[in-house]
């Protein structure tokens, strides 16, 4: 596959959304061929599960179940739409990847970083990101964002949980940023869309 594949992470709140959409438009500018898309969604079937994921209705889903979930999404996602674009050249920037699994589920949820991967690389048959980045920000700040701009935000069910679940998601984070330091790189999220939109820029390039 001759594309680039760069994944954006971050905990609720921390802007990567946002953050991706102004890289997207660097990019543009610069005359590179770039696609956007999402996780857990970026086709139909995707999108169905994502529904059933960030339902706020499913309170009693099982930590292991929503973890196959997301693999199973993830796995639709990469076959469907992400491999047919990087195998025509395109950069793909993807909306979460397997370290939001990794973080959320693995960590967070307690399944174990180990046993989520497992099951996750069964989906994605060996295609990591190229680069990853983590738009770093502090549960606090991020929720504070949320619901500072319900209007705007989907309110999903993962935004509904304890404080301290949302702590240990950036712990998560924090632990693979040092277990895989050659693909994740920490972007402070903290500070304006364009000063973070610009140090991401500056990472992309860099492996292009």
């Amino acid at each position: 596959m001759t594309g680039k594949f760069i994944s954006f992470e971050g905990t609720d709140g921390s802007g990567k959304t946002s953050v991706i959409k102004e890289v997207e438009r660097y990019l543009k500018v610069a005359g590179y061929d770039v696609v956007t898309t999402r996780e857990p969604g970026g086709v139909s079937i995707s999108e169905q599960v994502r529904n059933v994921i960030h339902d706020t209705e499913n309170k009693e889903m099982d930590p292991v179940c929503e973890a196959l979930l997301y693999a199973a999404s993830r796995r639709q996602h990469l076959v469907q739409k992400v491999i047919p674009l990087l195998k025509e050249g395109k950069i793909v920037l993807c909306d979460r990847y397997i370290d939001s699994s990794l973080a959320y589920q693995g960590y967070a949820r307690g399944i174990g970083i180990e046993k989520v991967k497992e099951i996750n690389e069964f989906a994605i048959d060996g295609i990591y990101p190229d680069l990853t980045l983590f738009i770093n920000v502090r549960p606090e700040v991020g929720l504070q964002r949320i619901f500072e701009h319900q209007a705007s935000h989907e309110i999903n069910r993962l935004d509904e949980e304890s404080i301290e679940f949302h702590k240990r998601t950036h712990e998560g984070y924090l632990i693979l940023a040092k277990m895989y330091p050659d693909r994740i790189k920490d972007v402070e999220g903290e500070r304006s869309i364009k000063e973070v939109a610009n140090d991401c820029f500056k990472l992309i390039k860099g492996i292009l």
